[in-house]
């Protein structure tokens, strides 16, 4: 895997890869949003509309200054944060009727893991050779 890597890296540019795996974490992460809105809508009883809503979308929300930051670190904690909805996708897509709804919700909190790490490594072997920004 390394290896791949590295070969990636000579033949596209850190700097490509970057901005590639940098509009993948901010795609997969508005799919996610929207599909966690949508399901928090669906789910809304009692009094209070927006808890179930809130509760699934502020774990993400949390993380916006790091990815707007373009912290690597961040990067690397949000990528562990969207194994949970991973998670949760599976488990939704086991439900009667819910196969499709949960299986976005758990292709894209994959595709965010994937936009993470790979955002992560590059971004840091980016700041590491001295090209910040």
């Amino acid at each position: 895997m390394k290896r791949w890597l590295e070969d990636l890296e000579a033949q596209h540019g850190l700097d490509a890869l970057t901005e590639r795996a940098r509009r993948l974490v901010l795609g997969s992460m508005a799919v996610l949003l929207v599909l966690l809105v949508w399901g928090g809508l669906s789910m809304r009883v009692g009094d209070s509309p927006l808890t179930p809503i809130l509760i699934r979308v502020l774990p993400l929300v949390l993380f916006l200054p790091s990815i707007l930051g373009r912290r690597p670190r961040g990067h690397v904690w949000l990528a562990f944060v969207s194994l949970l909805y991973f998670a949760q996708g599976v488990m939704v897509a086991t439900l009667p009727g819910q196969g499709l709804w949960g299986g976005l919700e758990a292709l894209s909190a994959l595709a965010l893991f994937a936009g993470c790490t790979f955002y992560a490594r590059f971004r840091s072997r980016q700041l590491k050779a001295g090209r910040g920004d």
